[in-house]
């Protein structure tokens, strides 16, 4: 089965659909026309067939023929440019022409036989040029076509000799022989070549009163003889196509009776035409229904119909569609894919895409969850940080979501259709981190490979590269480090060329980099470099409220990790987690939750205190000790939270002669998050700073 795209729905347009849609190797997928009350696209409706005014909504590598039927030379280029290689472009002058000349041949004889007074009209309409002359040779009709074929006037060859106008015509010839000469060529004045007909006009009474030609050139006549040929080469292209498609093809008519199959159905069901072609649409099912006959009976089309076929009982999925022709069912065709091939493809997608995870970043924004009011500075900070080309210093303890962070801000930023490469500085000897981030070349080292090869900077050009545990580099790597933050280049192990990059860094530490930077552990330069945007990620104690979002977040991991249907945690099993500090924050959290449903019994399905408190680090859990809070009265949770946040902010920011710099490190909030809750509990103006 060919697909078919028709571009204008004109006359011609109209004809072509009514002559293509009566095909049954051929399915036309839209009628296209800038105008929505055209002929064709007015029919196209009736016969269930899309219509649209922009052929660019259609054309695709799927399509095997568009037919351009707007005249418009630009309109046919356009589409040539963009077509796929498989597609093949046509203008619709070859069934157009050939089905209007000879319209308008007969036309003109019974015109001219019982109607002379229209021939102006007749000799007007059509493509040929025509001329006549009557019995003096003195031409009295000179149609528009002669006039654009010979280049002269009509006013200036009207009641002239033939002589004065076409010298070399042999109309005068044909007055004195009254013979017909019938496609005879001529060259013309102005040396174009013409096939011409030349008729003498003798009445009933055989009387001479005139003779007229009939011409066409002869690049006209090849163009035409040659866009005639290539559509019959299009039709058997269309059988080809269909017999060769990987895809099996089953054709029934409105019986039911199979009519058409391709070698790749052969190839699936096993079964061969003469098992198929004149026998009931039901004769390939092993297991199911005929998918043929309900679209027979329904006039609708099956999509993703699952069906066993063929002696083997082959796992297929099948898609008919009805066949109609001027709103009658003419039948319907089956395209059918082998599941097994289905499967595999499946199967190399997924492997794909598991390659692909290794190459970019995982997570977004949405993927951290965010109910504490800290959690939401962080996470804001982090996406005005991510529109910036800044270097991004992400800090907090171990467990807290630092590289979560780094994948969504590269997400969100301009860099994102570009790599995101992860490197863990503590996890890297000196040397090999070195050679890995920077490269090296070829004899850097005893066992360099030959040609040298790039390091992991160079592969994240114009994307971006984490660098995690940026505390743990040596004073060597920080050295070159702090050189690619300034220079934008880097030299290669073993190299004297600078190499220019592109790249954003994202750094990450659990370590107090001004505590190295004063015992000479950490370079003060390179913590400049690096601390242009600093996010504090705070820990999970200090955002307890998001404890049980993270929960249901991490659980629904978990199912899917082990194979488990937990559905959630009782809220006694929530309280408890709430008691805990978290020292190995949300890595912790994902832990104890783990473990608790691998040893869940199959019939629980909801976490229960019970489950958490043998398995997890909580041992006999009690509120952290700090500023106590006096219940006077019967006042809400959320009330009685104010009032210890409050005086805990004000004991610590007292304790530390109301610096906020270092009140807001003590509490592991960020200095934003800090003026937010001394703005909020109106304590602005505590301190000394």
């Amino acid at each position: 089965m060919q697909t078919v795209l028709i571009v204008g729905a004109g006359k011609g347009g109209t004809a072509l659909l009514e002559n293509l849609y009566n095909t049954k190797m051929i399915r036309i997928i839209a009628v296209i026309d800038i105008n929505p009350s055209a002929p064709g696209r007015l029919l196209a409706k009736k016969l269930n067939i899309p219509d649209d005014d922009d052929w660019r909504n259609y054309l695709s590598d799927k399509i095997d023929i568009v037919v351009e039927a707007t005249g418009n030379e630009k309109v046919f280029q356009a589409i040539r440019e963009v077509r796929g290689k498989r597609t093949v472009v046509i203008p619709s002058s070859v069934a157009h022409v050939t089905a209007q000349l000879m319209e308008e041949k007969e036309e003109l004889i019974s015109k001219l036989r019982d109607e002379s007074y229209k021939h102006d009209l007749i000799f007007n309409s059509t493509h040929d040029g025509m001329i006549v002359v009557n019995q003096d040779c003195e031409i009295i009709l000179f149609n528009k076509s002669a006039e654009k074929i010979t280049e002269i006037p009509k006013a200036e060859a009207i009641g002239r000799h033939i002589d004065k106008v076409i010298p070399l015509s042999r109309l005068p010839g044909v007055l004195s022989s009254r013979k017909i000469e019938v496609n005879q060529e001529l060259l013309l004045h102005n040396g174009k070549k013409i096939i011409t007909t030349r008729i003498p006009m003798i009445n009933e009474s055989g009387i001479l009163f005139g003779a007229f030609a009939v011409f066409k050139e002869i690049t006209e006549v090849v163009t035409l003889a040659a866009e005639i040929t290539n559509l019959m080469e299009i039709h058997t292209m269309l059988e080809a196509v269909i017999q060769s498609s990987d895809d099996a093809i089953s054709v029934v008519d409105e019986q039911g009776r199979g009519i058409i199959i391709n070698p790749a159905y052969t190839r699936i069901t096993g079964l061969t035409e003469e098992e198929v072609i004149g026998k009931p649409a039901d004769v390939d099912i092993s297991e199911g229904e005929s998918m043929h006959m309900q679209v027979l009976t329904t006039r609708r089309p099956v999509r993703g119909f699952k069906l066993k076929v063929g002696p083997n009982k082959r796992d297929v999925v099948v898609n008919v569609a009805p066949i109609i022709v001027e709103g009658k069912l003419k039948g319907s065709v089956a395209v059918i894919h082998d599941m097994s091939e289905i499967r595999t493809l499946t199967n190399e997608l997924h492997r794909a895409r598991q390659i692909i995870r290794t190459l970019e970043a995982k997570y977004s924004f949405e993927d951290i969850i965010a109910i504490s009011e800290e959690m939401k500075v962080a996470i804001e900070q982090a996406k005005l940080g991510a529109k910036t080309p800044a270097t991004v210093l992400l800090r907090g303890e171990s467990g807290t979501g630092k590289e979560l962070f780094a994948h969504a801000i590269h997400n969100a930023s301009d860099r994102k259709f570009n790599k995101f490469v992860r490197v863990n500085c503590a996890a890297l000897s000196e040397s090999l981190l070195e050679s890995e981030l920077f490269g090296y070349e070829e004899g850097a080292f005893s066992g360099a490979k030959r040609g040298g090869k790039r390091g992991l900077f160079e592969e994240a050009n114009n994307g971006s590269i984490f660098l995690d545990e940026i505390g743990e580099l040596s004073a060597n790597t920080q050295a070159k480090l702090l050189r690619v933050l300034q220079e934008n280049e880097i030299v290669r192990v073993g190299g004297t060329k600078s190499i220019t990059i592109n790249v954003r860094v994202i750094a990450a530490t659990n370590v107090n980099l001004e505590k190295a930077i004063s015992t000479g552990a950490f370079r003060e330069d390179l913590y400049y470099r690096l601390n242009r945007m600093p996010i504090h990620i705070p820990p999970l104690r200090m955002r307890k409220q998001d404890i049980t979002e993270l929960s249901h977040h991490l659980l629904h991991k978990i199912n899917q990790d082990y194979g488990r249907k937990i559905e959630g945690l009782t809220p006694e099993a929530i309280d408890y987690l709430m008691l805990y500090d978290w020292p190995g924050n949300v890595r912790e959290l994902e832990n104890v939750l783990g473990r608790a449903v691998i040893f869940m019994n199959s019939n629980e399905f909801f976490i229960d205190i019970k489950h958490i408190q043998s398995l997890s680090t909580i041992n006999n859990p009690e509120p952290s000790n700090g500023t106590q809070v006096v219940i006077e009265k019967d006042q809400p949770l959320s009330e009685m939270v104010e009032i210890f946040e409050a005086k805990a902010i004000k004991e610590v920011l007292d304790r530390h002669d109301g610096n906020k710099t270092i009140t807001a490190k003590s509490l592991g909030i960020s200095l934003r998050s800090l003026y937010y809750k001394l703005e909020k509990y109106n304590l602005a103006n505590s301190g000394m700073q």
